[in-house]
């Protein structure tokens, strides 16, 4: 069964950090655009951070410059997001969403044409 799996959410205090991974079965994520996605309680879902198939470039969105890192391991087929400074506006779930693209040199944060979805990992920021 192809698919992603997210993992590393949970309930922490405003200035701490988690590291997300998005985890792929079945398939490889080589070749394939690995966006980061978040919808907030009431919100609709926006772009977070992408990254290219090689790891080459990657994209941040508003919120996230500064304090997002993705990063990913090929050998552990995994995309990480690093977040740091939470603030209590980064509740949300998060998701990974995967889109064959071997070719291209820049991603861009946009969910349409994501070829695989995970089904998120919760980050409640909170005291």
């Amino acid at each position: 069964q192809l698919q992603l799996v997210e993992s590393g959410g949970g309930l922490v205090q405003p200035g701490g950090s988690l590291r997300l991974s998005c985890a792929a079965s079945g398939f490889t994520l080589n070749g394939y655009v690995i966006g980061w996605f978040r919808q907030a309680p009431g919100k609709e879902r926006e772009g977070v951070s992408c990254i290219t198939s090689r790891g080459g470039n990657t994209n941040y969105g508003d919120s996230g410059k500064g304090r997002f890192t993705i990063s990913r391991d090929s050998a552990k087929n995994t995309v990480y997001l690093q977040i740091n400074s939470l603030k209590p506006e980064d509740t949300g779930i998060y998701y990974c969403a995967a889109r064959r693209a071997p070719l291209i040199r820049a991603c861009v944060l946009k969910d349409n044409g994501m070829d695989y979805w995970g089904k998120g990992t919760l980050v409640t920021v909170s005291t």
